[in-house]
C-alpha cells in the first residue's frame, strides 16, 4: 500500500484531516485508534497532539515527542482496505 501522507491539520477532540498521495481525504479520530498511554500518553494533551506534522521522508505523522503513526494503518482506515499481510518465505 504504502501511501504517503501530504497534508495534516489538527481538529477538534483528537480529529486529524488527513490528505494522501493518492488524493483520499478523510477525518480520522486517533482517540478511536490509539491508547494514551505509554509513547502516546503525552498526547492526551490536546496542544500537543495539535503539534503533529508529516515526516518529510517517511511520509508519516509524527509529534515533538517522536511518536508515530503508521501511514499504512491510518490509509486502511480512511480508505476501507485491508492493510496487506506479507507471507514469510522459508528456506530450508
Amino acid at each position: 500500500m504504502l501511501k504517503d501522507i501530504v497534508a495534516v491539520k489538527p481538529l477538534t477532540d483528537y480529529q486529524l484531516w488527513l490528505t494522501f498521495e493518492d488524493g483520499i481525504e478523510e477525518i480520522v479520530d486517533i482517540s478511536q485508534l490509539i491508547e494514551f498511554s505509554d509513547i502516546f500518553a503525552p498526547l492526551q494533551n490536546k496542544a500537543a497532539f495539535a503539534q503533529v506534522q508529516i515526516h518529510p521522508e517517511i511520509g508519516t505523522l509524527i509529534w515533538q515527542n517522536s511518536t508515530d503513526l503508521d501511514p499504512d494503518v491510518l490509509y486502511a482506515v480512511v480508505s476501507g482496505t485491508p492493510i496487506p499481510t506479507y507471507s514469510r518465505i522459508v528456506i530450508q
